[in-house]
């Protein structure tokens, strides 16, 4: 990417930023949170997270994004270093870029998967299906009985990759703006289907409503569960993409008076009416109408992935051949064009890094982050049910995210100053930031995420002893903890070049 580059419209910018935000886990994983965590009494801890944390988080990773890109720094190593020069920062700045790259590592095998499954739902391969037929398909799918998990994953990579390499306007712009649309289109008729099934029709024995009043009974003897908060808590960091570095990227290609308070909360609230409204109104009440209460909450116990991809397609085959065929086209498309848009973030950080150090052009750096994503993905693909995948998912998809957030909240509050950052808040906001917000970021933000870590400590500890690790994934799950911490000292020894690049060359941040 140039350093010239730059959004093309303020809407494209808006899409692609909710985009980035709007992903798997707003359809798969918000409503089994919401069910396994008090129902409608979770929604209050969500909340209260999102406006506490995840608004916070959003201004500061905007502001940043953008204080830096004026200095030309597009990738939060740099970008931390602009906002203070001890060496540490940059380090630290290096999640931004180790997040991406080991997150859409498996992310894009998960988005894969969606690919294959539209193919599928428009080919008719689930009619007449059993729904043990149609989760052995998934198992057999994620086994590699066949080579075309594979197929599909390069398929997907590639279609990632030359998205990339035509750059912001040409490339993540328009898909936002196209796939953006299509998702949420697709997720009212499908919410619509799903919320008006009735008793007795096309093999539902309960009304849709049923499943959405289950969602939302509150369990309020839970509200004061730290579990409850945790989930809540770690739910806005999946829902909102902060915490990875992929923000900042976006927000150092904006122009220098970019309204970027009021973009920050349209994108967030954005995604909220995806995740809350339309999260809410697909999967679980088409499940609990078709399969009753009981068997979905013991469903839920494995997480969504389980009742979206091994259920659904067997529950859509009760509306007849051409619904079953439309609406898995529409429920996997949705779950497409959600997981696009994050991806294709994903390889905006280490482009902006390269770009800004080694003055690579876009297509090099696209090309070599597929090649990398290629690499690093194998493990997850090959060995899926060895634990690799979830591995991945545990280390870089949530402790880095909670570790960075936390790193970047202490540098802009406290260390790079809330006078100035709170002016670069608000520079070109065409909307009155609450003043409230200075002293939530300062105080209330960071004492929530030092909570979230604090509070995830003994589960991080369990999980780096492995006792709960199967003797015959011991070596699996070992492998790809070395991997993955090669991945971050490699990018830690590339900043360093950087670095020293910068001495030679004289250029210093002003």
């Amino acid at each position: 990417m140039s350093k010239k580059e730059s959004w093309g419209t303020r809407v494209g910018l808006i899409l692609a930023m909710a985009g980035n935000a709007v992903g798997l886990g707003n359809f798969l994983r918000f409503p089994v949170q919401a069910i396994q965590n008090g129902g409608g009494a979770f929604v209050i801890p969500y909340l209260i997270c999102f406006l506490l944390m995840g608004i916070p988080l959003l201004w500061v990773e905007w502001s940043m994004g953008r204080f830096g890109g004026q200095k030309g720094n597009h990738s939060t190593p740099f970008i931390f270093d602009t906002m203070d020069r001890r060496s540490f920062w940059k380090y630290l700045g290096v999640f931004g870029i180790f997040t991406n790259l080991a997150v859409g590592a498996y992310y894009c095998y998960l988005e894969s998967w969606t690919l294959s499954y539209m193919w599928h739902s428009v080919m008719g391969s689930f009619n007449g299906d059993t729904q043990e037929q149609v989760a052995a398909f998934f198992t057999d799918y994620t086994g590699l009985s066949t080579a075309e998990p594979i197929i599909f994953w390069i398929l997907c990579l590639l279609l990632n990759t030359w998205i990339l390499s035509r750059g912001l306007s040409r490339g993540v712009e328009i898909v936002a703006k196209i796939g953006m649309p299509l998702l949420i289109l697709f997720g009212i008729l499908l919410a619509i289907q799903g919320i008006t099934l009735k008793a007795g029709s096309q093999g539902a024995i309960y009304d849709g409503v049923v499943g959405l009043n289950f969602l939302w009974t509150p369990d309020f003897s839970t509200i004061w569960t730290p579990k409850v908060w945790l989930a809540a808590a770690g739910q806005i960091f999946f829902t909102l993409s902060v915490g990875m570095g992929s923000i900042q990227c976006y927000a150092s290609y904006v122009k220098s008076k970019e309204d970027i308070a009021l973009n920050a909360m349209s994108a967030g609230w954005m995604n909220e009416f995806v995740e809350v409204v339309l999260g809410s109104s697909i999967l679980i009440p088409i499940a609990i109408g078709y399969l009753g209460i009981e068997k979905v909450v013991v469903m839920t116990q494995s997480g969504g992935l389980g009742l979206g991809f091994k259920t659904l397609p067997y529950l859509f085959q009760q509306w007849g051949p051409l619904l079953a065929a439309l609406a898995g086209f529409m429920w996997f498309g949705l779950l497409f064009f959600a997981g696009i848009t994050s991806s294709l973030a994903m390889g905006t950080p280490f482009m902006g890094f390269m770009t800004d150090e080694f003055k690579w052009d876009r297509e090099k750096g696209a090309w070599t982050f597929g090649l990398l994503i290629l690499i690093l993905g194998l493990p997850t693909v090959l060995w899926f049910n060895k634990g690799v995948f979830d591995e991945y998912d545990y280390w870089a998809g949530t402790v880095s995210l909670v570790i960075f957030a936390l790193c970047e909240i202490i540098l802009f509050a406290w260390v790079f100053g809330m006078d100035k950052g709170w002016k670069e808040i608000n520079a070109g906001s065409d909307i009155k930031v609450p003043i409230i917000y200075r002293f939530i970021i300062k105080y209330i933000t960071p004492a929530l995420l030092l909570f979230v870590f604090i509070g995830s400590l003994p589960t991080i500890i369990n999980q780096l002893i492995g006792k709960s690790i199967k003797s015959e994934n011991f070596w699996y799950v070992q492998g790809s903890r070395l991997l993955l911490l090669s991945v971050f000292l490699a990018i830690c020894y590339l900043v360093y070049l950087a670095y020293k690049k910068r001495l030679r060359e004289g250029r210093f941040n002003s």
